[in-house]
């Protein structure tokens, strides 16, 4: 009996090693085979919310830089409304989101065509209550339509406000908090961000504010206020209490949607992060209540420009924006140098103008660094016997010839074409704001006057400061010119053109921004003004100045062609010396308030002050 229990144990312990070692078998085939890997995660999905009113300025480079987010547009749904609006902007979102639609994942479309206006305001930069109250329901409307659409995030961005950052999105969902804004910049510190709220609730400036907006201090900070721009994680639980519209229960400061958006995210426990890591974009600064609509596209224009400095933006493709038809403000022409392998400049500029309606004439540029001892000596071109430069004491180098001859082209044109006066720009500049039409009241007022000129700095490096320049009478915002460097922009007479023509200034060259104060007798260098006769141009400045330089001396993408060549009679020395002692392209240094110029006029102040954001 027990060896058939043995036999039977043994018979048993045969089939279980068969079995296991078909098992390991088929373990072994299973591990020898290569495991697929996981697919990736879809990144998370994002409504943007778009609140337009009389925006149809702004809509096509808005909507532009919209288009040009890297960031999946199937996982992008558009939010869009528009109401109480007195120009195109109904029918342009429209327009864009028709044809748009099919590359997002979703669109919501909620338009008001009447009223044009509210019954309590003055006009449409005033925001009385009802205004704002509408404003806090659109914005819920938005965030609750984001909440039942399962959205991961919402991204509330103002239809004046420009991305030029395609990657913002990615950028902010990788800072990992619940509610942050790009710094967005402007001509001025003013951003969409506070550092300080008094107990009212309204705008408290700090020590912290500026380093932040300046980019001294970079990082993401945690702030009491953003604005305009900012995306909200729904994600995160603390996300469900925030509220635009009602205010919370316990708000009884002013009533105003970002205030009001504030005091919740607070109650909420949501903390607000400002970033600045990177550029992100541009704003326009906020219009006095008083303002109108040509006001504001006014001040977009020159938003467009600032952003154009450094950022190919183009409007968008689904909706068709009619050009300014150019003009050139009364000049019988506008002149713009530029050099043929600069393409960069000239598209940049020609874009800009466009923007601003002005009809620009291109110069071709003569290149220092093309130019050779032959030909030179062909042009009779001799430097003035003991120039140096003021500050590095080399000679003249060929890249400053080259300028010099670019601007004795124009001076030639303007007599051989009898033109009565010209705008003569180069192609690094920026525009002031209103650059157009503050230009166009001055020389209106300069007719008026009759004022005998022969050139007026439009753009300059004022290097006499020790006491003010005098004021013309009779003419707002201009001044007799004193001794001054750059010659970015200038508007010059047929006579004035004559009189710099006529001194022969080849056989005795300097530097052209060092030629035109000899020539108005302004120059500190006596010896230097002794070899030019007569020097009676009558020379004047805008004040304030309309336009500056777009980069400075050892700012990132600052570039000098006249300065960084080669000297003058020998093509072997080349003159590219160390940019942080190059102080004739620095900045203008501070002028001490007791030679400040003072002039009538308007002279608008750095930052506009609104009531809705006071920096």
């Amino acid at each position: 009996m027990r060896a058939v229990r043995s036999a039977g144990v043994a018979e048993l312990w045969v089939v279980l090693a068969a079995l296991v070692a078909g098992v390991v078998s088929e373990l072994v085939t299973l591990v020898q085979e290569q495991v697929k890997p996981e697919s990736p995660v879809l990144p998370p999905k994002v409504m943007i919310a778009i609140l337009a009113r009389n925006a149809a300025h702004s809509l096509p480079h808005y909507l532009g830089c919209i288009e040009r987010l890297e960031y999946p547009k199937e996982r992008i749904a558009i939010w869009a409304a528009t109401d109480h609006n007195v120009d195109n902007t109904t029918a342009m979102l429209r327009e864009w989101l028709k044809r748009a639609q099919h590359v997002y994942h979703y669109v919501e479309w909620r338009p008001m065509e009447e009223p044009s206006s509210y019954t309590d305001e003055w006009g449409p930069k005033h925001w009385p209550p009802s205004r704002f109250n509408h404003l806090m329901k659109l914005r819920q409307a938005a965030l609750k339509a984001a909440r039942e659409r399962w959205a991961d995030y919402i991204m509330f961005v103002d239809s004046d406000n420009l991305l030029t950052n395609p990657q913002v999105l990615n950028l902010l969902m990788a800072e990992n908090l619940t509610l942050v804004t790009p710094m967005l910049e402007s001509r001025s510190l003013y951003s969409n961000f506070w550092c300080g709220v008094t107990p009212q609730g309204y705008y408290k400036r700090t020590p912290d504010y500026q380093p932040i907006r300046e980019w001294k201090r970079l990082g993401c900070f945690p702030v009491p206020m953003v604005h305009s721009t900012f995306l909200l994680d729904l994600r995160r639980e603390s996300s469900r209490d925030l509220a635009f519209y009602p205010p919370h229960p316990d708000y009884s400061w002013a009533f105003d949607d970002i205030m009001v958006f504030a005091f919740s995210a607070r109650q909420a426990g949501v903390q607000m992060y400002v970033c600045n890591r990177e550029h992100y974009g541009f704003l326009p600064v906020p219009l006095k209540a008083q303002q109108n609509v040509e006001d504001e596209m006014e001040s977009f224009i020159h938003t467009i420009s600032e952003a154009l400095i450094e950022h190919n933006i183009e409007p968008s493709q689904y909706v068709y924006a009619p050009p300014f038809p150019p003009d050139t403000m009364g000049f019988d022409e506008i002149f713009l140098i530029n050099l043929k392998r600069r393409l960069d400049r000239r598209t940049r500029m020609l874009k800009t103008m466009g923007s601003m309606g002005l009809r620009p004439t291109l110069i071709d540029a003569v290149d220092g660094k093309a130019l050779n001892t032959s030909q030179l000596q062909a042009l009779g071109i001799e430097m003035l016997p003991g120039y140096k430069d003021p500050y590095s004491g080399r000679v003249l180098t060929r890249g400053e010839i080259g300028c010099f001859l670019s601007h004795h082209s124009i001076w030639k044109l303007v007599v051989e074409r009898g033109l009565q006066k010209v705008l003569v720009l180069e192609d690094d500049v920026r525009f002031e704001p209103r650059f157009k039409r503050r230009l166009q009241a001055i020389m209106e007022d300069i007719d008026r006057a009759q004022l005998d000129w022969d050139l007026i700095y439009v753009g300059r490096k004022r290097m006499q400061v020790q006491q003010p320049e005098h004021s013309v009478d009779g003419v707002n915002n201009l001044v007799e010119a004193d001794y001054s460097y750059w010659t970015l922009a200038y508007a010059l007479s047929q006579q004035g053109a004559r009189k710099l023509l006529a001194v022969q200034p080849f056989t005795k060259m300097l530097p052209v921004d060092e030629f035109l104060p000899i020539m108005f007798n302004k120059h500190p260098n006596v010896q230097y003004m002794s070899h030019f006769e007569p020097r009676d141009l009558k020379a004047f400045s805008v004040e304030p100045l309309l336009l500056y330089p777009t980069h400075y001396t050892g700012e990132p993408g600052y570039i000098s062609d006249t300065e960084t060549s080669t000297i003058w009679d020998d093509e072997a020395v080349a003159t590219d010396w160390d940019r942080q002692h190059a102080r004739k392209t620095a900045q203008q240094g501070r002028i001490r308030p007791v030679a400040q110029n003072s002039v009538t006029g308007d002279s608008p102040p750095p930052a506009a002050r609104a009531s809705r954001d006071e920096l």
